[in-house]
């Protein structure tokens, strides 16, 4: 039977006391669905779903999806995996694994259950392109053998495997292509860009700027982002992406450093530092195919995005 809303129905989150996956997991409560959370706690934080503990459709299951989950569900979002570079490059090899073990693991519980499966793939498997912005019929220029690789191949592997089982079992899949995305329970200690800046920002600390600061990046508060995921989801069985999700307004790094700096009020200076390897000059999704098939397109500007990001930063460190 075609999954068609939420309501009423059990929907497995895997990754779900992470950033992104915890406000998943909030707004698939506000439509009544019973959601479960499968979380290891590498990256992800009990702190970032404490708060719907005492919901009675809400279970946090402490699980690794390199290894077979046993669990009947009506639809599985599969949004486990570190997603920063200091994370996924502190266990490559597990990295790795949680990309590929994980999405064999999730297609195999979704194939028995014949239930529909998301996959949360990112911008990373476009590497640093060649074109711009990125459309998604891009084959990407990926280094298979840099430090960045564990991550960047291994959820190109996972797209294969969806479309495998897609064309070879019938399973409905969805697969998205996350840009950079921002706000509130990003920690503190990521490496992203924008809770480095902040947080370097807030404690009166020089910003660090890789490189020049002229790359360019598009970021998309989580709000809108969460919007997106829950309407591909939902949208025709024929709908099977891949497709960009995140916002096409793009940024130098040392625009978004100065942003920061103002929006703070902040003493910092900016500190450059060379370049990381395989770090891409430009990131901008063409969303074309998301406002077309999913009626969507992101709507929180950068500057009220980072006000919310930075109130959610300045009340943690104060707690620390």
């Amino acid at each position: 039977m075609p999954f068609e809303n939420y309501k009423n129905s059990r929907i497995l989150v895997t990754g779900g006391a992470g950033f992104i996956g915890s406000h998943l997991c909030e707004r698939l409560l506000e439509t009544g669905a019973e959601v479960v959370s499968a979380d290891n706690y590498f990256t992800g934080s009990r702190r970032n779903i404490a708060h719907l503990i005492a919901n009675p459709l809400f279970e946090a299951v402490r699980h690794d999806v390199t290894f077979p989950l046993y669990i009947e569900v009506d639809a599985i979002f599969n949004l486990a995996c570190p997603a920063s570079p200091i994370h996924y490059q502190r266990d490559p090899v597990q990295t790795t694994k949680t990309s590929v073990h994980g999405a064999i693991n999730m297609l195999g519980l979704a194939k028995r259950l014949k239930a529909r499966i998301f996959q949360a793939s990112t911008s990373e498997v476009y590497g640093d392109p060649l074109i711009h912005p990125q459309t998604e019929d891009y084959w990407g220029n990926v280094n298979p053998i840099g430090i960045r690789s564990c991550y960047d191949e291994g959820k190109r592997c996972a797209e294969t495997l969806f479309f495998d089982y897609w064309r070879q079992h019938g399973l409905p899949i969805k697969v998205a292509r996350i840009f950079n995305t921002y706000g509130p329970r990003m920690q503190p200690n990521d490496g992203r860009v924008v809770s480095s800046f902040i947080v370097q920002a807030l404690k009166g600390e020089p910003i660090t700027v890789f490189g020049d600061g002229g790359q360019t990046r598009s970021f998309c508060y989580v709000d809108d982002l969460v919007e997106a995921i829950t309407r591909l989801m939902v949208s025709a069985e024929d709908v099977t992406g891949p497709i960009n999700l995140g916002n096409n307004s793009e940024f130098t790094i040392r625009e978004l450093a100065e942003k920061v700096i103002k929006l703070t009020g902040s003493r910092s200076k900016l500190e450059f530092k060379p370049l990381p390897q395989d770090d891409p000059r430009q990131r901008q999704p063409d969303l074309t195919k998301a406002k077309a098939v999913l009626n969507w397109e992101p709507k929180v500007a950068l500057e009220d995005g980072l006000k919310e990001t930075i109130a959610y930063f300045k009340h943690s460190l104060e707690l620390a």
